[in-house]
């Protein structure tokens, strides 16, 4: 038992609690399914693809922002917003590292023996 992480997180994993809470909902999700690499996609255009309210839209743009997966620009009126991909990735990075790391190693198969 690693009982250390029931006082506090791996090095670097405080700030990955906001990501995983973000991917915890399907809408959110389905926004992020929307971007092509490298797309930039405004608010009212991702609004009009849902069944939801703008201000729903807005919220779940907000989250996915400050979970840092999503970046957005201004430019007059409207908002823009990217994958961050960057940040995506070294999430994901850390994660499979510590994951890897702490696996226990692969069983020997029967013809190997």
């Amino acid at each position: 038992m690693k009982s250390e992480y029931a006082n506090s997180l791996p090095d670097g994993w405080e700030r990955f609690s906001r990501f995983f809470f973000a991917l915890g909902d399907t809408t959110r999700q389905q926004i992020l399914l929307l971007f092509e690499p490298g797309e930039e996609i405004c608010v009212n255009e991702i609004a009009r693809l849902f069944k939801i309210s703008r201000p729903a839209i807005s919220h779940h743009l907000k989250i996915l922002r400050n979970a840092e997966l999503l970046v957005c620009e201004k430019r007059g009126k409207e908002v823009y917003y990217r994958v961050n991909h960057d940040h995506c990735a070294e999430v994901m990075r850390v994660v499979r590292e510590f994951m890897v790391a702490k696996a226990p190693p692969a069983p020997v198969a029967a013809a190997f023996r």
